[in-house]
C-alpha cells in the first residue's frame, strides 16, 4: 500500500523568495543605469563604438557631445587678474564691507550657481584694497575680463565740493604737516584768549569769518539740537564754562577750528509741528496749476474738517508739500527756522490745537502744534581759524559730492519708454534701505539738482521737484534702445559698490599640470581597486557585491559632476575619494552586522535581512552628520574648500543609495540561488560553543 507523506510548506522560506519579474526589472534598471552613467561620463567610448559600427555596417549611429569636465585652475591653468578698489569716498570703518561687496559681486557674475569655483580673494595692506581673481580654464585674458564684465558704478551725488582724486603718499604727508601747523596756531590763539586778551581784537586779527566786521564773531541761538553747531555747545557743557569765559579747548567743525567764548544763554521753546500746505500757481516752489481762489476755498474747507486725529490723513490727501512721509510732519522746530508769518502763527497756537489759515510765500497753511519743550540756546563769540584739507593740496574740486546712495542698494533695473518722447530710459528700483535714503535725499534737495553718475560721468542731473518715496527712479541719458538694454543688463548683473581698477592681468599655467592630474586620477583608481580587493578578500561574496555597487557609485558621482557643471579641483578629488571611503564604510557596517546576526545562531537569510535593517540607523546618523559638516563647510568657507564640501556631499548622498538600495538588492537576489547559500561564501562562522 502506497503511503502519502504530507510536507508543510516552509512559509518563512517562501517569504524570502523574490518575485522573478520584479527582480528582473529592477536588475535590468540597475544595469542600465550603470551603463548609461558610464556612457554619460565617458562619451568617447560610445563615439568610438559608433564609428566602428559605421565603418563595418554603414549605419551612422548617433554620437554624443563630448563636453570635457570642468577643471580648476590648479589642474588646467587659467587667468589671474588683480583689481584695486578706490576707497577714497568710503569711510574707514566701512571699507572692509565695501571690499567684501566687490568680491561678492565679481564671484556672483563669474559663477551664478556657486559651483564654478572661481578663486576671488581680497587683501588689505598698506592702505590698498585689492581683489585677486583666478579663473580656471580661461586662457585668454581679454575673455577673462569680459567674463567678469565691466560692471558700471552707479552713484547719486548732491551739489557740493569734493576732491576728484586721492592724495599720494607725499601729499598726505604734506597735508598732515599743514594740519599740525593749523592746530598749533589755534592752540596759540586759545592761550592768548585764556590770558585775558581782548576777544574782539583776536576776532579782528585771526578769524576768517567773512562777516566778522559786522558780527564781531557773535553767533546767537545755538543749541545741542543744531547739527551744525552742536560741537560748539557740547564743548561749553563739557568744559563747564561759565558765561563770559573762554571754552578751554579748540573745537573742530566743518568750517575749520574754533576758539570760542561763552557769552550767555536763554530759554526758548521748540514746537513739534505738522502743517497742511495748499499752494497756487505763481507761489515759490509750487508746481500746482491751482488758482488762488481755489486754493483759498480748499484750505478753508480743510480747516473746518481738520482734527488732531485726521490731520495726517488730510495732509496726505491734500497737501502740496509732499516732503517727508507726506503727513505734513515738520518735526521739532526752533525759533528762526521758519518764515516769519508761519512762526508767529505757530507761536500763537496752543498745544493740541490747529491754527487759523496763514499765508506765506509758499501758499496757505494750517498748523497743528503737537507738543512743546523748553530748549536752552547759547550765544557765543568765536574766532574761526583755518584747518587744512585735501582740497588745499589737490586743488581741483568737483561741484558734486557723494551721498550714501549708490549701486549697492540697487534691487533691479529695467528699460522703459518716456510717455511723451518715446525715448528709452532705464528705470531702477532700490531695496528698502536705498528707498529710504533716496526719499530723504530728494526731500532735502527739493528745488536743487541731483546728479546721477555712471562710471564717474554725469548722465543725468535732474532738478528735484518733490520728495520721491517708494524706492523708484529713472535714469535719463539720451540712450539708444540698445544702450538702455545693455545698461539695465549690466546693472542687474550686480553693481560694484566702489570703483575698481585693473592693475595686472596674466595667463598662468596649471600649478600641477596634466601630468599631476593623471597621477591624481591614477591614485583614485588605485585606491578604488585596493578598496575593492580588500572587501573581496575579507567579505568574499558580499565584497564582490559591494565592489559592483561601488562601480555604480563612481559612475553616478562623475555623472553628477558633469550634469551640474562642478569644477574639479584637487580638493574636489579629495572629496570624491573620501566619499568612496564613506560608501565602503556603510557596506562594512552592514556586513559586520550580518556576521553578528549569524554568530548569534540565526540562519543565513534572516541574518542578511536583519543585518541591513539594524545597520540602517548608524549608517543614517553617520551620513547625516557628514552632510551637516559638508553644508557648514560649503556655506562659510572659501572656494577651494567649497569644492571639497560639494563633492563630499554628493558622494555621501549617493553612497546611501548604493550601500542601502543597490547592495541590498544584489545581496537579496544572490542569496536566492541555492549554490550561493553556503555561509563560507559570506565569510560567516558560528561562535564556538
Amino acid at each position: 500500500m502506497q503511503t502519502w507523506k504530507l510536507k508543510k510548506r516552509n512559509t518563512k522560506e517562501s517569504a524570502h523568495r523574490p518575485n522573478k519579474w520584479k527582480t528582473g526589472l529592477i536588475g535590468a534598471l540597475l544595469v542600465l543605469t550603470t551603463v548609461l552613467s558610464a556612457v554619460y561620463d565617458f562619451p568617447m567610448i560610445w563615439n568610438d563604438g559608433a564609428s566602428f559600427v559605421q565603418a563595418k555596417t554603414g549605419w551612422a549611429a548617433p554620437k554624443l557631445a563630448d563636453k570635457p569636465y570642468r577643471l580648476g585652475l590648479d589642474l588646467q591653468g587659467g587667468t589671474h587678474l588683480v583689481y584695486e578698489a578706490d576707497m577714497a569716498q568710503i569711510p574707514e570703518a566701512d571699507r572692509k564691507t565695501a571690499l567684501d561687496g566687490v568680491r561678492d559681486v565679481i564671484e556672483r557674475r563669474v559663477n551664478a550657481f556657486g559651483v564654478a569655483e572661481p578663486v576671488v580673494q581680497t587683501t588689505m595692506t598698506g592702505g590698498t584694497y585689492r581683489v585677486i581673481v583666478e579663473l580656471a580654464g580661461v586662457l585668454d585674458v581679454k575673455e577673462a575680463i569680459k567674463q567678469i564684465g565691466e560692471t558700471p558704478v552707479l552713484e547719486f551725488k548732491e551739489p557740493g565740493q569734493s576732491v576728484e582724486r586721492s592724495l599720494t603718499a607725499d601729499e598726505q604727508k604734506q597735508l598732515d604737516a599743514s594740519i599740525a601747523t593749523d592746530r598749533a596756531n589755534a592752540d596759540a590763539i586759545l592761550k592768548r584768549a585764556q590770558k585775558g586778551e581782548s576777544f574782539d581784537a583776536l576776532v579782528a586779527e585771526a578769524s576768517k569769518d567773512t562777516n566778522k566786521d559786522t558780527t564781531k564773531g557773535v553767533l546767537d541761538g545755538l543749541a545741542l539740537e543744531s547739527p551744525y553747531y552742536a560741537s560748539m555747545v557740547q564743548a561749553i557743557i563739557d568744559g563747564k564754562t561759565k558765561a563770559g569765559g573762554v571754552v578751554p579747548k579748540v573745537v573742530e567743525s566743518p568750517e575749520g577750528l574754533i576758539v570760542e567764548k561763552f557769552v550767555s544763554t536763554k530759554q526758548n521753546v521748540d514746537a513739534q509741528l505738522s502743517h497742511i500746505l495748499v499752494c497756487w500757481k505763481g507761489k515759490s516752489r509750487c508746481s500746482s496749476e491751482m488758482s488762488q481762489m481755489d486754493a483759498s476755498n480748499l484750505i478753508n474747507k480743510l480747516k473746518g474738517e481738520a482734527t488732531p486725529e485726521n490731520f495726517a490723513d488730510l495732509a496726505k490727501a491734500n497737501s502740496t508739500d509732499t516732503s517727508g512721509d507726506g503727513t505734513g510732519d515738520l518735526g521739532w522746530v526752533g525759533a528762526g527756522q521758519m518764515v516769519a508769518p508761519f512762526e508767529l502763527a505757530a507761536n500763537a497756537t496752543k498745544v493740541g490745537m490747529i491754527s487759523d489759515v496763514v499765508e506765506t510765500e509758499f501758499g496757505y497753511h494750517i498748523i497743528y502744534k503737537r507738543a512743546e519743550k523748553p530748549v536752552t540756546v547759547y550765544t557765543v563769540q568765536r574766532v574761526l581759524l583755518p584747518l587744512a584739507s585735501e582740497t588745499d593740496i589737490v586743488g581741483a574740486v568737483s561741484p558734486w559730492k557723494n551721498t550714501e546712495l549708490s549701486g549697492k542698494q540697487l534691487k533691479r533695473a529695467s528699460v522703459q519708454f518716456d510717455s511723451s518722447t518715446n525715448a528709452p530710459n532705464v528705470s531702477i528700483q532700490f531695496d528698502a534701505d536705498g528707498g529710504k535714503i533716496f526719499g530723504d535725499l530728494t526731500s532735502r534737495l527739493v528745488g536743487q539738482p541731483i546728479g546721477i553718475f555712471l562710471d564717474g560721468k554725469a548722465i543725468s542731473t535732474p532738478n528735484v521737484n518733490q520728495a520721491i518715496y517708494g524706492g523708484q527712479a529713472v535714469i535719463t541719458g539720451n540712450f539708444t534702445l540698445d544702450e538702455a538694454k545693455l545698461l539695465a543688463q549690466r546693472l542687474n548683473a550686480g553693481a560694484l559698490p566702489v570703483p575698481v581698477t585693473l592693475l595686472s592681468q596674466e595667463t598662468v599655467g596649471p600649478t600641477l599640470g596634466l601630468a599631476s592630474l593623471d597621477k591624481s586620477v591614477q591614485a583614485a583608481l588605485i585606491g578604488f581597486v585596493l578598496v575593492a580587493l580588500f572587501m573581496i578578500v575579507v567579505y568574499r561574496l558580499p565584497g564582490i557585491v559591494a565592489a559592483a555597487a561601488l562601480v555604480l557609485y563612481a559612475f553616478l558621482n562623475l555623472a553628477a559632476y558633469r550634469l551640474f557643471g562642478v569644477t574639479i579641483t584637487l580638493s574636489g578629488i579629495a572629496g570624491f575619494v573620501l566619499g568612496l571611503g564613506i560608501a565602503v564604510d556603510a557596506n562594512v557596517l552592514i556586513f559586520e552586522r550580518i556576521r553578528d546576526e549569524y554568530r548569534s545562531g540565526r540562519d543565513l537569510i534572516p541574518s542578511i535581512d536583519d543585518g541591513f535593517t539594524r545597520a540602517w540607523a548608524p549608517i543614517r546618523d553617520g551620513h547625516l552628520t557628514t552632510l551637516i559638516s559638508a553644508a557648514v563647510l560649503y556655506s562659510f568657507s572659501s572656494s577651494f574648500v567649497r569644492g571639497f564640501a560639494l563633492t563630499l556631499a554628493v558622494g555621501v548622498i549617493l553612497s546611501l543609495f548604493t550601500a542601502i538600495t543597490v547592495t541590498r538588492f544584489y545581496m537579496k537576489n544572490v542569496r536566492s540561488w541555492k549554490w550561493f547559500q553556503n555561509p563560507r561564501l559570506y565569510s560567516l562562522k558560528r561562535n564556538a560553543k
